[in-house]
């Protein structure tokens, strides 16, 4: 666990990220590239120098701030982003993803992926109506706690996005902002996400969540 000198350091750091959350998320590396908006983000970019947590430091910065980070997602007004703290959660600790800019993580998803998600293999097929959800933090080297965009994926009905396998992909930022939506407004700006995600075809273009920490809601 962390001892009680640095996590008083974490908790200052959180009172201070959360302060600064959207400064933060469109900063000198996402700067735009001629859309409409000029202060609007055009792209994703990479957390230099993430803190090396272990799962439980991880857990308990993340118990923290989640309430605050559901809230400022929620503002959206999206559904799913309003209420996917409501749902499963397939991770037992936040974990660094190095596809998501270095960010620590969290899977979740909504009652129609439940089961598939929780039993992903080979050869599955999510139905119509699935809703993934990550969000996302930062801890940074100097124990900087910043929260991260909301990565959602939604499963369309059969033929509607060929070019994505019927994914839509879109992000929420912490201030509830869209950053990118595949089906919407600034689509270009997510045109990574299912770049990334054609490496796991065969599992509906998910990833699992890593090994060591995936919730066992099934045992064979």
């Amino acid at each position: 666990m962390i001892g009680r000198g640095l996590f008083l350091l974490f908790f200052i750091a959180i009172l201070a990220g959360l302060i600064s959350l959207a400064m933060f998320e469109t900063g000198a590396e996402a700067q735009p590239s001629g859309a409409d908006d000029p202060l609007r983000p055009q792209r994703h970019f990479k957390v230099e120098r993430p803190a090396q947590l272990t799962p439980a430091e991880a857990l308990t910065i993340y118990e923290n701030i989640a309430a605050d980070m559901g809230r400022g997602y929620a503002a959206s007004a999206d559904p799913a982003a309003e209420r996917y703290r409501t749902w499963r959660r397939y991770n037992t600790a936040p974990y660094n993803s190095a596809t998501h800019g270095n960010r620590y993580v969290n899977n979740y998803a909504n009652e129609v992926a439940a089961e598939p998600y929780a039993r992903l293999e080979d050869g599955v097929s999510m139905p119509e109506g699935s809703i993934l959800a990550k969000d996302s933090f930062t801890v940074t080297a100097d124990t900087a706690v910043y929260a991260g965009a909301l990565f959602m994926m939604e499963k369309l009905a059969k033929g509607t996005s060929p070019e994505t396998a019927d994914w839509r992909y879109y992000m929420i930022m912490p201030d509830g902002s869209f950053f990118g939506d595949s089906r919407g407004d600034n689509a270009q700006a997510v045109n990574f996400c299912h770049d990334c995600h054609e490496a796991v075809e065969d599992t509906d273009y998910l990833f699992h969540v890593p090994e060591g920490l995936r919730v066992q809601f099934f045992r064979n």
